[in-house]
């Protein structure tokens, strides 16, 4: 039964809780509170696992699930909804070829699925605001649209064209599908352009020490987990 680390950010009160599953890049449970997360997290694993069964990537998805807390980060910035400063013991592991293709096709899937299920919803959906309050579906895809390019400018000083892409998304220029796929695409370049310092040392900024590891479970567990928001929605992704 494969048993999967699981590296927990909160506040010290253990409120709202994000657990992040690194074996599973990209794949992360959020709860009120830190036991309502960890009883999400063998749904959220179940649920990435058949997302990576849909992209074609060669995973038992009836093996048992089996977990273990090795690490709670309870001191530091935006803890609990997916910190960009949290750094995790495998962030700090140098980023190899094999990672890089490995997040891009999970990018590539995650923006598929958004795409996707964007062209099959009318604009007047896509508008209206959820029960109990939140963002309308179309403000969460112009928010998973508008992140990428600073999440990859932390680690790599700069990711040019996504804030271009954005704003012709906003002005009514390109169609969201096409924006998605683009900046897959655009990621793509970005990424594998990065140098052996980037890959291997990272950056230190006035938040934080940032590595392209960090970045990239980053950029894929923001995606993954507006997925999973707008899948909890009358009508959204199936997952």
């Amino acid at each position: 039964m494969p048993t999967y680390d699981l590296y927990l950010e909160s506040g010290p009160r253990r409120r709202t809780t994000m657990v992040h599953v690194p074996e599973l890049l990209g794949c992360v449970a959020v709860g009120p509170t830190t036991e309502d997360a960890l009883a999400a997290t063998p749904a959220a694993i179940r649920a990435f696992r058949r997302f990576l069964g849909r992209h074609g990537e060669a995973i038992d998805q009836d093996a048992p699930i089996g977990t273990r807390v090795v690490a709670h980060v309870t001191e530091g910035k935006m803890l609990g909804m997916g910190s960009p400063y949290v750094l995790f013991a495998p962030d700090l592991l140098p980023t190899t070829d094999e990672d890089i293709e490995t997040v891009l096709r999970r990018l590539g899937g995650l923006r598929e699925e958004f795409a996707v299920w964007a062209t099959s919803q009318t604009v007047a959906h896509l508008d209206i605001p959820p029960r109990g309050g939140g963002r309308p579906a179309w403000e969460v895809l112009l928010h998973v649209l508008g992140a990428t390019g600073p999440t990859l400018s932390a680690a790599l000083g700069s990711a040019p064209g996504f804030a271009a892409t954005h704003g012709a998304v906003v002005r009514g220029e390109l169609p969201m599908d096409d924006a998605l796929r683009r900046t897959a695409r655009m990621a793509g370049v970005r990424i594998r352009a990065a140098t052996p310092d980037q890959r291997t040392t990272g950056r230190e900024l006035p938040g934080g020490h940032r590595t392209l590891r960090q970045t990239l479970r980053h950029l894929l567990e923001h995606d993954w987990d507006h997925l999973i928001e707008l899948s909890r929605r009358p009508g959204g992704p199936i997952l």
